[in-house]
């Protein structure tokens, strides 16, 4: 069975840290596009990074590059988003995602989510 979990999510400060995790399992990870999406209440889903399969390409929202690193292990067959400098507006509900194909199609596999609330 094809399964994303997330995990990491809490309660920090504007101007901290966190860091959330994603592990896989039931997919060949090498072979699938990871991504990070997020989603503030009242606000359409935004994707926040995106590394595509082949390692070649990891993508930004205009909104986090600069503070959000997504980066991903083979290995572990686990993706990471290190958060730096949150601000009150990061906060949402962020989901790991997974798809055979490239960033600029549609994700095939979903995380149920982390929350994340950055006060001020």
């Amino acid at each position: 069975q094809v399964q994303v979990a997330e995990s990491g999510g809490g309660v920090v400060q504007e101007g901290e840290s966190l860091r959330l995790s994603c592990t896989t399992s039931g997919v060949d990870f090498d072979d699938y596009t990871v991504a990070w999406f997020r989603q503030a209440p009242g606000k359409s889903r935004e994707r926040v990074a995106c590394i595509q399969w082949d390692g070649r390409n990891t993508y930004y929202a205009d909104t986090v590059k600069g503070r959000f690193t997504a980066s991903r292990d083979s290995a572990k067959s686990t993706l990471w988003l290190q958060m730096n400098n949150l601000k009150p507006e990061d906060t949402a509900t962020y989901y790991c995602a997974a798809a055979a194909g490239y960033c600029s199609g549609p994700m095939e596999i979903w995380g149920k989510g982390t929350p994340v609330t950055i006060s001020s």
